[in-house]
């Protein structure tokens, strides 16, 4: 694998080694489909977009539980058990495994009212500000 193929896999696993060894062997398996010998930046963007990661290494399960509250709950504040029904998931996988990294990217907050999305989150799921994230717009 190239160095610009590493560094794009770098970009998008997250910080646990356990996702980018995930990463790199589902990429290098559809480069050898592909007849690639050696992966370059390009063949691995190829291989995420078809995996669904996107530039922040989020997937299609973090974008279905960041639209969810989006577009259900109208950014939040929603409790994490109504969440959890919603997308029939058990709370405790929403909080262990989809919230952390959402909470590192600064993507949701959680209150004591329930979860929140930030402006950040609509601004990459390019999506419209809800009124009242556009009162507390920055400058």
């Amino acid at each position: 694998m190239s160095e610009t193929g590493i560094a794009e896999i770098a970009q998008r696993f997250r910080g646990t080694p356990r996702i980018a060894l995930r990463l790199l062997r589902q990429i290098r398996d559809l480069a050898l489909v592909q007849g690639h010998i050696k992966v370059e930046r390009e063949q691995v963007h190829f291989a995420l977009t078809q995996l669904d990661i996107d530039v922040l290494g989020l997937d299609a399960v973090d974008r279905l539980y960041l639209l969810h509250i989006a577009t259900h709950f109208s950014g939040g504040p929603v409790g994490i058990e109504t969440l959890a029904a919603a997308l029939a998931e058990q709370w405790d996988t929403l909080e262990e495994v989809i919230e952390p990294y959402l909470i590192q990217l600064g993507f949701i907050q959680r209150t004591p009212r329930g979860r929140m999305l930030s402006q950040r989150t609509y601004q990459h799921l390019k999506l419209p500000l809800p009124p009242h994230l556009k009162d507390s717009e920055g400058p």
